[in-house]
């Protein structure tokens, strides 16, 4: 995980949930390359063909509210985003996003700022800076860290238990 980076914005807003993020019909898919495509089809169904990597969502608040689906996080990780940043997150959203490796930075004043097609540059544990403004974030634990920088839970705890073989 890069902890200095910039990307292009994609706005959405407030109770994007996990049945926009990835509707239940498309959950029977083989694998989650398969479902990405149909990322956020009932709000915009352009959308998942837009982002490139590197891309940063921007949300309102109560981000991925709803169900608990695993495959939400695990697909906007595969769209390549590089960071969500929201007003707030559906607190199971943030930990299945942790596990699975997507960053996840919150900040209530950032998303009525930009517009979607701006650049921001994100230093984590610090800032987000958009059109020479500076709009905090809050540092973020040592092992949520360890689990990003891993690539998620999985990873972490495998490169974890290696550690201690050694």
């Amino acid at each position: 995980m890069q902890t200095e980076f910039s990307g292009r914005v994609w706005v959405l807003g407030d109770d994007i949930d996990t049945d926009i993020i990835i509707p239940t019909e498309y959950l029977a898919l083989p694998t989650i390359a398969d479902m990405a495509p149909y990322a956020f089809s009932p709000l915009r169904p352009q959308l998942a063909g837009q982002i490139q990597p590197g891309d940063i969502v921007v949300g309102g608040k109560n981000f991925g509210c709803g169900s608990s689906r695993e495959q939400a996080p695990e697909i906007l990780k595969e769209l390549g985003l590089s960071a969500i940043i929201a007003k707030s997150f559906a607190r199971i959203f943030f930990r299945n996003a942790v596990n699975n490796g997507l960053l996840l930075l919150e900040n209530a004043d950032l998303p009525d700022a930009v517009t979607e097609g701006d650049t921001v540059a994100v230093t984590v544990g610090k800032q987000v800076v958009h059109g020479g403004k500076a709009y905090p974030l809050a540092p973020m634990a040592d092992n949520v860290l360890e689990i990003l920088e891993s690539g998620g839970l999985v990873a972490a705890m495998q490169k974890r238990n290696k550690a201690g073989q050694a």
